[in-house]
């Protein structure tokens, strides 16, 4: 047998044995249960989702390294470019497998109301299909917002006290347990689950440090009445653009005063609390 093939049967059946585990786990009571859901948020739940979506590709440039051809010629990328190529083919060849099983083990809901039958209604089985995995093109984007969240923020907490946060609050998936979400529609639900919590998260740091650095309105209305749904401050105390470095210099005086506390956005909960104390005192 073919050592290209070799590798996509061998990745194709590693990731249905890694899902059957988790899919036992469940099975498995309160224990199961629980490392489920320590599997479902936070740091755990980055480790797993990384060893699905991008776990197939490191093994692929692994294997194709120590392929026997490679080195000995100019085509060296042309055989990791297969291997990546297999390992892409492999999770796609795992998703519909999973996905077909799934549904036939629950035949119930399977022939019920859903939502990709719903929407391939609406607007054709094609383009339905087609979108939706054109969207796993982003994978690799919010991957890297992900690794920026974890490895470029922290220190921006130590050396100017933005907040630091709870990221099991928003790294986080819960769909799986919603009832009706079989096949399809349960694995990318997921990964919506999973992309707006990243993404919801990304924003919040960024509003610290945009009004940590840069609190001035932009010259155009049309941006700054657009933005203004992910950056509240653009309209909750950021400088006029009309203004001066003056009034910037005074507005930070008034926001971050200190030692002490956590340099938040203005909107930011802390400094709601903070102002509550102070109102009841």
């Amino acid at each position: 047998m073919h050592p290209l093939l070799i590798f996509f049967l061998t990745c194709v059946a590693a990731l249905i044995a890694s899902s059957l585990v988790f899919h036992a786990l469940a099975r498995l009571g309160k224990a199961g249960n629980a490392i489920c859901d320590a599997c479902a948020k936070g740091y755990l739940l980055d480790l797993v989702v990384f060893y699905f979506t991008h776990g197939a590709w490191i093994a692929a440039v692994i294997v194709a390294w120590r392929h026997p051809a490679y080195g000995k010629s100019t085509g060296d990328w042309l055989i990791v470019a297969a291997y990546l190529a297999a390992a892409i083919a492999a999770q796609a060849l795992t998703l519909v497998l999973w996905s077909w099983i799934h549904e036939a083990m629950n035949p119930g809901i399977r022939k019920g109301p859903r939502i990709v039958s719903t929407l391939n209604r609406r607007v054709g089985w094609f383009r339905n299909h087609a979108a939706v995995w054109w969207t796993a093109l982003a994978v690799p984007l919010f991957t890297m917002i992900r690794l920026g969240e974890i490895l470029l923020y922290p220190p921006l907490h130590w050396l100017v006290r933005l907040p630091k946060y709870n990221v099991n609050e928003w790294i986080n998936i819960s769909r799986h347990k919603f009832s009706g979400l079989v096949g399809y529609d349960l694995i990318w639900c997921l990964y919506c689950d999973w992309m707006t919590g990243v993404w919801s998260l990304g924003s919040e740091m960024l509003r610290n440090v945009e009004s940590f650095w840069c609190p001035i309105k932009y010259t155009s209305p049309e941006k700054c009445e657009k933005c203004c749904i992910d950056f509240p401050d653009i309209n909750g105390g950021w400088v006029d653009a009309r203004g001066n470095i003056a009034d910037v210099a005074a507005l930070l005086e008034k926001q971050y005063p200190g030692p002490g506390g956590e340099n938040g956005w203005f909107g930011h909960p802390s400094r709601v609390q903070l102002t509550i104390g102070k109102t009841d005192k």
